[in-house]
């Protein structure tokens, strides 16, 4: 059997701001521009804060997550258009207003089928005073 790739909070780069108490950021302003060659999704993580980083994926029709792992818990919501979420036998379909939370080390895989998408990842990683 091969091993699923695991994501930690490292794997999509740092995104670290440098303010006492409030970070703001427009997400859609942030959002990775797609790109209509490749398979997967474009990735940009843009806040690597305590306890939490976030990760935002744009999807094209036909773009796709395949099973992996994350290394801690994770929630997952679409911020614009809609993607198939899909956690061992189980199907959701994602779109605004709702969210899936799992915890660490559970297989996952996300499609994206009819519409472009904007997808936010919220790694929930240990407060330990350090960006990581």
């Amino acid at each position: 059997m091969t091993e699923l790739p695991i994501n930690d909070a490292t794997t999509f780069g740092d995104a670290s701001h440098n303010s006492a108490a409030l970070t703001t950021l427009n997400l859609l302003d942030e959002a990775p521009e797609p790109n209509p060659t490749r398979p997967r999704p474009a990735v940009k993580r843009v806040l690597s804060a305590d306890g939490a980083n976030l990760i935002l994926f744009s999807f094209l029709p036909g773009q796709d997550l395949p099973d992996h792992k994350a290394a801690h818990p994770i929630t997952v919501q679409v911020l614009q258009g809609s993607v198939i979420f899909s956690c061992g036998e189980q199907d959701e379909v994602l779109a605004p207003g709702r969210i899936v939370h799992l915890p660490a080390y559970v297989p996952h895989a996300v499609t994206c089928n009819e519409e472009p998408a904007l997808m936010l990842l919220t790694m929930l990683t240990p407060n330990t005073g350090a960006n990581v």
